[in-house]
This record gives structure tokens, C-alpha cells and sequence, in this order.
């Protein structure tokens, strides 16, 4: 029986050799093929990768695939963060892009992302056409694709993004602060990207794990604090000021303050919120995902900005760039972009805007959160995933469908349900819950307003789902 691909908040992924195996990777890509070739404009697609093992087969594979149906592959040979591949389907104009990667999952996992033509990742009606295509294939194997009588073009996504990035971030300032960062790429896809653009604008940079590693040292590439230890040792040995990080594909980023503090992405959302109106005047909006830190909402209300409050998916803000309507958009699960920019997480601006922002405001990450509280309130924002049984999950799929009076001992004053169910208690604070399409999970997510209420909080919030 053929198993069913789907593409979820960031594409296919799966395990390789079970799931995702060369025989998939060619229903999947026939799809993408099909739906590429039924419409109107390019027809060719960029074929690009992270550094996971066979990615480079993958690759060649995807490659002889679109050809087959008409498709014009331009290969990326290189592993490329999907944000540089993200600017190369908008400069070269192309009909899209598959990138083979999971992102910031363990290395026995790989994937597929596909772009659209506008760079951005591909909203719902677009990847239910591809799923659709590929259902229509039924349980026929699909065979390999013959070789090519030549070469496919070969491109090198990485001078012009990189020149983009020279655009958009203040390099000379961070230079004249003389500061000195550590990057860790997480044997990644940004590994030569950050670190280079840096030290090209003379910003003494150190770098950790910056080798191809297809397992990524044993554990997910996730720039997360528990796995940021050689980060902050180097930066302790190094004197940084700051230690940027990304993930996988570099999508995703990890902030280090100099005291060797993990800064949560909710939390650089905001401040990078402030000082792009601070030093940038874009005031045209902010978009930020319903389980993002609703710091950015005070912020955005307390300067008069438009706020957009999104589905989880990063696509969702992607739109809102395009349609130039914020001068940033982030979710907490760590993806961000800025305004003229590309309409998908980028890991790598991400930690050079922080960087640019402590050389420019000469302090601390910690010191700058504790002003941006000063001013509107603080937030203190927890994010567990809660492993359900299956008759909990079956009680809990028809609880959430109601609309409950309190929570624990506070009122609920109001529901949202931009994306799963939040609820927005009486002391200002709240909780979100999204079940997981992919495995008995809730992701629960709570904020409180006070730091001493956070752990009461996510208490609650856990019992509700088994009462």
C-alpha cells in the first residue's frame, strides 16, 4: 500500500528508509512536478538541500524527475539555508523550489519543502493540489527517471543573499562597537554564511560545529539552550558579546546574552519588533502567530501599530510580507523575517539583527528586556508538549470544541480560535492548546504576567486536559 504524503505547517518529512525513500521522493516530486507544469509562467524549479545523509541523491533524483515531466530543474549543489534558496526562486523568477530537509529534526529524519514562486513556503490550497496529484497516482510505482542527455544548469545561491543581507543589516555599526560574536551553524546549512558576511565586515567571529556532521553530533540540529553548551563556552573563551545560532536548514535561530543567558525567541521577537521602529520608522504593522508571547501585542498597541494575530505556519506570515503589511512577523518556535525581505523564517538575519541591536543600543539582551518590561508590562511565556493516550485524546478533540467559563481558579474572558483554542484569562494572562495532526499530542502553551505565576499556570492548564 502506498503510504500517504502529506505536507504539514513545513512540508513532507519522514524517516529515511522507512517513509521517506527514493521511490516516495519520486511520487512526492510528481506531484510537484504536475502541479509546477499546470501553471502559467516559469516552469522551472530550483532543486536545493541541507547537509543530511543522501542529500545530494535526493537531489539528482528530484532533478531527473521534473525533467521527466517537463519541468526545468535548476540544481543547488551545495548544501543552502531555505531562505537562500527562498531568494533565488524570487530573483531567478522560477516557477519554485524543493528543498530537501527536516529542518530542526533528529538526523534520521529528512524532507521536502516546496516554494512557490514568491519564495514563500506553500500555502494549503497549493500543497492540497500536490497531494492531490500524487493520490492520483494510486499504488503504481513510480520508476526512476532516465539520466539527462546534459548536465542540469547549476546555481550558487549564496553571493546574491548574501549581498541581500549586506542591505538589510547595519554591518558598520556592528563593526564600530568592536563587539565579538560566536556563530554555531549546528553543522548546518548556514555553516560559511554568517560567520563569512561577518568577518567580511571586519566583526571578529568564532564559530562551533562548523563541519559537515550528517548527524549532526547525535542529537536534532535544534538551537535550542539545552544544546548550546559549546556555544557558550566559546564565548566565554572568546569574550563575545553574543552567540547567534541556526538550525538545520537555518530557518530557525538560538540566541546567546553575553552572560552566557539563553534569550527565548518570543522574547527577540519583540525586542527586534522595537528596534525596527526604533531605528528603521517602519510602523505598517506586526504579525506574530497565536502562540507567540503576547508581549508584541502591548508593544504594537502601545506604539499604534497593526497588529496581525495568525494561524501557526509560517506560511500565513509570509503573505503579510508580501503584501507589505509588517515590518516583521515571528512565531516562538523561532522563525522571523523583516520587512523587504524574503516571505520565510530566516534563522540567519535573524541573529544578525540581534547582533546589529546590541552593538547599536550597547546593552545586553537582558538589560534591553528589562526596559521593554519598564515600558509595557511583563510576559513570561512556556511552551510542553503533553503526550495524550488515545482515549484522552479522543475526550480531548470534543473538549475543545466547547467554549469553558474558567480555568483553574480564573476566569475566561475571552476565545480564540485562530489556530486551536486559546483562552484569555481575567489577570491578563493565557493559554493555548494545539493538537498535533501527526501523533497523540497537545502542545500547550501559557503565558503569565508575572514570573511567580508561570509554573501555577502551566499547572492548570496541563490539569485541564485531563478533567
Amino acid at each position: 500500500m502506498a503510504v500517504e504524503i502529506k505536507f504539514g505547517t513545513s512540508g513532507w518529512r519522514a524517516i529515511v528508509a522507512e517513509e521517506f525513500t527514493l521511490a516516495n521522493i519520486r511520487r512526492a516530486v510528481t506531484g510537484i512536478a504536475k502541479y509546477v507544469a499546470s501553471q502559467p509562467g516559469a516552469h522551472s524549479v530550483l532543486v536545493g538541500r541541507d547537509p543530511r545523509f543522501l542529500g545530494e541523491t535526493f537531489v539528482a533524483e528530484a532533478a531527473r524527475v521534473l525533467a521527466l515531466h517537463g519541468v526545468t530543474p535548476v540544481v543547488i549543489p551545495a548544501a543552502a539555508p531555505t531562505p537562500a534558496i527562498s531568494y533565488a526562486v524570487r530573483q531567478r523568477k522560477a516557477g519554485g523550489a524543493i528543498n530537501f530537509t527536516a529542518s530542526h529534526n533528529p538526523p534520521e529524519y529528512n524532507g521536502i519543502k516546496f516554494s512557490t514562486p514568491d519564495g514563500a513556503p506553500a500555502l494549503p490550497d497549493v500543497t492540497r493540489q500536490i497531494e492531490a496529484a500524487i493520490r492520483e497516482l494510486g499504488e503504481a510505482v513510480v520508476p526512476p527517471a532516465p539520466e539527462p542527455k546534459q548536465k542540469f544548469e547549476e546555481i550558487d545561491v549564496k553571493p546574491d543573499y548574501l549581498k541581500r543581507l549586506g542591505e538589510l543589516v547595519n554591518f558598520p555599526a556592528i563593526k564600530k562597537a568592536g563587539i565579538k560574536v560566536v556563530f554555531d551553524p549546528f553543522w548546518g546549512a548556514a555553516r560559511g554564511y554568517s560567520c563569512h558576511i561577518l568577518r567580511e565586515h571586519g566583526v571578529e567571529t568564532a564559530t562551533v560545529h562548523d563541519y559537515r556532521d550528517v548527524l549532526f553530533g547525535g542529537h536534532a540540529p535544534e538551537p535550542d539552550d539545552h544544546l548550546l553548551t559549546d556555544c557558550k563556552a566559546k564565548m566565554k573563551e572568546t569574550g563575545a558579546a553574543i552567540g547567534i545560532a541556526t538550525d538545520g536548514d537555518a530557518d530557525r535561530f538560538g540566541i546567546v546574552d553575553r552572560d552566557g543567558t539563553f534569550i527565548q525567541p518570543n522574547y527577540i521577537i519583540a525586542l527586534l519588533f522595537d528596534y525596527l521602529v526604533e531605528t528603521r520608522g517602519w510602523r505598517n504593522g506586526v504579525a506574530k502567530s497565536v502562540a507567540t508571547t503576547n508581549l508584541v501585542n502591548a508593544l504594537a498597541e502601545q506604539l499604534k501599530i497593526p497588529l496581525y494575530e495568525t494561524p501557526v505556519g509560517f506560511k500565513y506570515i509570509g503573505e503579510l510580507i508580501n503584501e507589505d503589511k509588517i515590518a516583521i512577523g515571528g512565531e516562538e518556535s523561532a522563525g522571523l523575517t523583516i520587512r523587504g525581505h524574503v516571505p520565510e523564517k530566516d534563522g540567519v538575519i535573524a541573529g544578525l539583527l540581534v547582533t546589529e541591536m546590541v552593538a547599536v543600543r550597547g546593552k545586553s539582551l537582558g538589560e534591553q528586556l528589562k526596559g521593554l518590561f519598564a515600558k509595557v508590562g511583563e510576559f513570561y511565556p512556556h511552551r510542553e508538549n503533553f503526550r495524550l493516550t488515545p482515549e484522552v485524546k479522543e475526550k480531548f478533540v470534543e473538549k475543545v470544541k466547547t467554549d469553558p467559563k474558567t480555568l483553574g481558579p480564573h476566569k475566561v474572558t475571552q476565545i480564540v480560535r485562530t489556530d486551536g483554542l486559546k483562552l484569555i484569562l481575567d489577570n491578563g494572562a493565557w493559554v493555548c492548546y494545539r493538537l498535533s495532526g501527526t501523533e497523540p499530542v497537545v502542545r500547550v502553551y501559557t503565558e503569565a504576567r508575572k514570573s511567580t505565576e508561570s509554573e501555577a499556570l502551566s499547572t492548570v492548564a496541563k490539569n485541564w486536559v485531563l478533567e
